[in-house]
């Protein structure tokens, strides 16, 4: 099933779903893949600074939050256990070392969440992003 909209000017376009996935997943802009969608950490651009795509429609909320949860857990749970009946560390270590490593996977991972969430809103045309003023 393919993913039609009707645009602006009454015509059927196509919004590639997975190009616009991997473009918010590098912290690009959906619409042209250049221009940044964040302009801090988490904080989304109002306006892409290439094409002048509309941003503000976003609203991922909690969900970037809840898939870094869910991808962490899922990677480091098996590990620590892992970790933990081959080698059998000391527990404070073993505490330590996996602490640090859910804070950096869980910092990598929640920004590009972010935007890959964006990019589904876009290309779905979700939350107003199929009326902005931008190129389509």
């Amino acid at each position: 099933m393919q993913n039609t909209a009707t645009d602006r000017t009454g015509t059927d376009t196509d919004r590639p779903v997975k190009q616009a996935i991997m473009r918010g997943w590098k912290r690009k802009c959906p619409n042209c893949g250049s221009g940044p969608i964040l302009m801090s950490y988490l904080k989304v651009r109002p306006n892409c600074a290439v094409c002048n795509e509309e941003l503000y429609h976003q609203r991922a909320d909690d969900g970037p939050a809840y898939l870094t949860i869910l991808v962490v857990g899922h990677i480091m749970a098996p590990l620590l256990l892992a970790v933990f009946t081959a080698y059998q560390p000391d527990p404070f270590i073993l505490a330590g070392a996996f602490s640090v490593g859910c804070v950096a996977l869980s910092l990598y991972l929640l920004p590009r969440f972010k935007g890959a969430m964006i990019g589904i809103q876009w290309a779905k045309r979700m939350h107003g992003f199929g009326t902005g003023s931008g190129q389509n």
